[in-house]
């Protein structure tokens, strides 16, 4: 087979392939046999037509045909393979010259496809990054303190006009022009939450208990989404939240400790270790910024079309342009990224051990509220399992980037990230554990393969 590369644009290459006759032969063989047993020819049993026949009956064409449609695929494989070619898209396939009969000619495509345009990434070694510092205010442990208090409150009725934070029992109804949209009693919703209405927040702010108001605002979703409707609400009730007093006694109700310096001690620590992590999640983040603004990465616009399309066909709105125009901005920002975090974890040479596949797959079953083993096996059906490699090999490409990058907190000083991002031992380690666990199987296996002839042998 010969195969040659045209580069159209950065993103995208026409891809020139031809197949000798004897390398699509075997295609041709199994195009006979298939229209064999397909057909009924007098005298002849299905399955046992011979190929002269065959091309007396069907033709040639139909047997070429098949044979192409049947070797295509793997030939363009094939083809990309030897080009060193990445594609993120499917094909355009354009066949051009097919055998005219058997023992004769070649089979001759060009395919157009959109690839991972090649990109020059700067030296980790001269990116700095600069992080948070780990150090614990006296306002952090506060902050953590009154979350804890606020799960052990209580709502009191005030007799005062509402204020951002209350909660408010609430009588609501939404009219379009005379009709009566929707209307809902006794709801207790809690001002600046914004979890209902637009203008909501604004209307109950300063209404005291037994007040109506009215307002306007843009209905979010049913059958008159987008619609204006006016809305009348009541507050029959105004509560705020009472916090029980930070002292022993509440310490002792509230965790395992005896009293309040004890568990500010311990709200201190978990800060700590909070802000430690945060310290790896924001270098990160911070590494992948840098990345993106030293790389002008060229976007393919059909996967990112792709995509779209995908993304507004499983919600219904194909024809919401403004909804499009929302998608294509996050889509673009997606693909950008899978890029340059692809063309990262080839550049480290990133290699994704089987432990770590099958960690980030039951951390991704348990989001989607699924067994493991049920999502595993629901992945590998639709051929998702190269993908979620993908997606592990550019987490991990970013944590053995940093390895090679100086980390330095707010304060100067240099941060190990280690315990987040790992070593080179690590990953040796996790190569050995899983090349071990492979051949542990794979000894099993042949056991039971071997306990089994002996078997059957008896």
């Amino acid at each position: 087979m010969k195969s040659a590369v045209e580069t159209l644009d950065p993103t995208k290459v026409k891809l020139t392939v031809e197949v000798e006759y004897d390398e699509l032969k075997p295609s041709i063989d199994h195009a006979y046999k298939h229209i064999a047993e397909q057909v009924n020819i007098p005298g002849f049993r299905k399955g046992k037509v011979p190929p002269r026949i065959i091309d007396q009956r069907v033709g040639w064409g139909a047997v070429v045909e098949h044979a192409v449609n049947e070797g295509l695929s793997g030939f363009y494989r094939d083809a990309v393979t030897a080009e060193e070619l990445r594609p993120l898209g499917q094909p355009e396939v354009e066949v051009t010259e097919i055998p005219e009969k058997a023992g004769e000619g070649q089979l001759a495509f060009v395919a157009e496809v959109e690839v991972r345009p090649e990109l020059t990434l700067p030296e980790l070694s001269g990116i700095d990054l600069t992080v948070e510092s780990t150090e614990v205010a006296d306002a952090d442990v506060a902050e953590r303190l009154d979350s804890l208090r606020e799960r052990f409150g209580t709502l009191v009725g005030v007799d005062r006009p509402a204020v951002e934070g209350d909660y408010v029992v609430i009588d609501l109804k939404a009219v379009i022009g005379d009709e009566e949209i929707d209307s809902v009693s006794g709801v207790s919703y809690q001002i600046g939450s914004g979890n209902m209405l637009d203008g909501l927040d604004e209307a109950l702010t300063g209404l005291s208990a037994e007040e109506t108001t009215t307002f306007s605002s843009n209905l979010a979703g049913g059958e008159h989404e987008g619609e204006e409707a006016t809305v009348t609400v009541t507050a029959t009730s105004v509560k705020e939240r009472e916090l029980p007093e930070a002292d022993d006694d509440f310490a002792q109700m509230a965790s395992e400790f005896d009293t309040l310096a004890e568990l500010q001690a311990d709200l201190r620590e978990q800060v700590a270790s909070a802000k430690t992590s945060n310290q790896a999640v924001a270098a990160r983040d911070a590494l992948l910024e840098k990345l993106l603004e030293a790389v002008e990465v060229p976007v393919p616009a059909g996967v990112v079309e792709a995509e779209v399309h995908r993304h507004l066909e499983q919600e219904g709105r194909l024809e919401d342009d403004e909804h499009r125009a929302e998608v294509t901005v996050d889509a673009t920002k997606a693909i950008t990224n899978q890029i340059l975090l692809d063309t990262l974890a080839e550049k480290l040479q990133v290699q994704v051990g089987q432990g770590e596949l099958i960690e980030y797959l039951v951390q991704a079953s348990q989001q989607y509220g699924m067994e493991p083993q049920q999502f595993i096996q629901t992945l590998d059906q639709g051929g998702q399992i190269p993908a979620m490699v993908g997606e592990v090999a550019r987490s991990k490409a970013l944590a053995v980037a940093l390895r090679d990058i100086e980390v330095k907190d707010s304060e100067g000083n240099v941060v190990d990230l280690t315990e987040f991002i790992g070593s080179e031992e690590d990953d040796e380690t996790a190569a050995a554990a899983t090349e071990a666990a492979g051949e542990a199987i794979e000894e099993a296996t042949s056991e039971e393969e071997a306990e089994d002839t002996e078997a059957a042998k008896a």
